[in-house]
């Protein structure tokens, strides 16, 4: 038995996440989670066909492009996000790894660790991926890796 409807849930795990309000971003129809045959947690959750976000074993949701360009419209969401310099952003569209030089700004909810959309000047989607140092870090280096690209914007 599921207490709370299947559009409700991912709006909590997304407010949890993201920031209390990214949920409102959610679109009303065409979401889907796919459930775990052997737990019957939720594994995936797709829009219209397409992937939005994967669920990881430990709880946290790992966005897509596509879900992290629904969701950048709202203003809390931006805490989660890392904006990089106009040199790095065609390499990270091909699924490179952000350098900590090329990190113009970082939001207050990035962490070590956490999940991360990387943004270029103009506030487009250019790759999500996980956090290597926190954000409050990030433009103190001069060397290393910032981010690990897991996909790509591709455009």
């Amino acid at each position: 038995m599921r207490l709370f409807d299947e559009r409700r849930q991912l709006s909590l795990m997304l407010d949890y996440s993201f920031g209390k309000g990214v949920s409102s971003a959610l679109p009303k129809d065409g979401l889907k989670l796919i459930y775990s045959r052997k737990s019957g947690r939720v594994k995936q959750v797709l829009y219209n066909g397409k992937n939005f976000a994967t669920m990881k074993p430990n709880g946290a949701i790992a966005l897509s492009v596509y879900g992290a360009t629904l969701l950048r419209r709202r203003k809390p969401f931006l805490k989660n996000c890392v904006i990089v310099t106009d040199d790095a952003a065609e390499f990270v569209r091909r699924g490179k790894s952000v350098f900590c030089k090329f990190v113009k700004s970082a939001g207050d909810n990035v962490l070590a660790r956490s999940e991360v959309t990387v943004l270029d000047g103009d506030g487009r989607v250019l790759g999500v991926g996980k956090a290597i140092v926190p954000g409050s870090v990030m433009r103190g280096f001069k060397s290393g890796v910032a981010v690990k690209v897991r996909e790509g914007s591709k455009l």
